[in-house]
């Protein structure tokens, strides 16, 4: 498959992962499943555009029902992690968006999740 300069498919990836640990309600740690028996065990991924509350502070409740909800969603599971031409923030973490496979035909976004459940906030980060 081509792709256009410019493409929003041009500098996409997507790998299978399992999830080993959720330490809020945006980051969690995953091993990332290469290809050819190749993996990349550990890595931290922080999920793109949204914001969950700290577990610090006075957002403390809140972010901890975020962090639980995220880990009841994607905790020990399987996931498709989508990246960005593999960047990375600058606290070192992959930045990603992840599916979570529902039924057979259908997949939730849990980046968008995490927002319309009132778990998180849409936030754009450069």
């Amino acid at each position: 498959m081509t792709t256009r300069k410019n493409s929003p498919l041009q500098n996409l990836y997507h790998y299978r992962a399992v999830v080993v640990s959720v330490y809020d309600g945006d980051t969690c740690t995953v091993d990332i499943d290469l290809g050819l028996g190749a993996w990349l065990r550990g890595e931290k991924v922080r999920l793109m555009r949204i914001n969950a509350p700290e577990l610090r502070g006075q957002s403390k409740v809140a972010g901890r029902a975020s962090r639980d909800y995220l880990r009841s969603v994607i905790d020990g599971k399987e996931i498709v992690l989508q990246t960005v031409k593999d960047r990375k923030g600058k606290y070192g973490r992959y930045l990603g968006e992840i599916w979570v496979q529902q039924t057979t035909s259908k997949w939730l976004n849990v980046n968008d999740a995490m927002v319309k459940t009132g778990r998180a906030v849409y936030r754009s980060y450069e």
